[in-house]
């Protein structure tokens, strides 16, 4: 517990020289009120109080070193790529327009309203139900 407070004194340290440095810096200002509240700052936020305290003349090495210490000791946290899910099921689209002509012209075939039901519900048609359907619009769509 000890050891977090003197990190932590570092980082109180240079929040209040940055604020020296700079009274009016809503950054510094935001940070130093996020300290008192949590007690810590996130690694990108010690990233970018690190931007500004080595932009302060005075600021001792020391506590510009403890800081970039801090932060490369904290895990950094990578955000996972959204991965493009192929659908499980892809519609025969030939298969698809042998059912629509062969209901176009014969709509209470039986067998193809029965395979375009099963086609609708993206259900997978095997080899011998679409060697059917062509054998049916050869035969029904001459």
């Amino acid at each position: 517990m000890d050891k977090k407070k003197q990190e932590i004194g570092v980082i109180e340290k240079i929040l209040d020289a940055c604020y020296q440095a700079n009274p009016d810096g809503l950054f510094v200002m935001s940070l130093m009120h996020q300290y008192e509240e949590r007690g810590s700052l996130s690694k990108k936020q010690l990233q970018g109080l690190l931007g500004k305290a080595q932009k302060v003349q005075d600021m001792p090495p020391n506590w510009v070193a403890t800081l970039e210490a801090v932060i490369l000791k904290m895990p950094t946290r990578f955000k996972s790529e959204v991965k493009v899910v192929a659908p499980v099921f892809q519609k025969d689209e030939k298969a698809g327009q042998l059912i629509t002509a062969i209901l176009d012209k014969y709509p209470q075939h039986k067998r193809v309203v029965f395979l375009r039901s099963k086609y609708d519900n993206n259900e997978t048609l095997t080899t011998a139900e679409v060697s059917e359907l062509e054998r049916f619009s050869k035969l029904l769509l001459k």
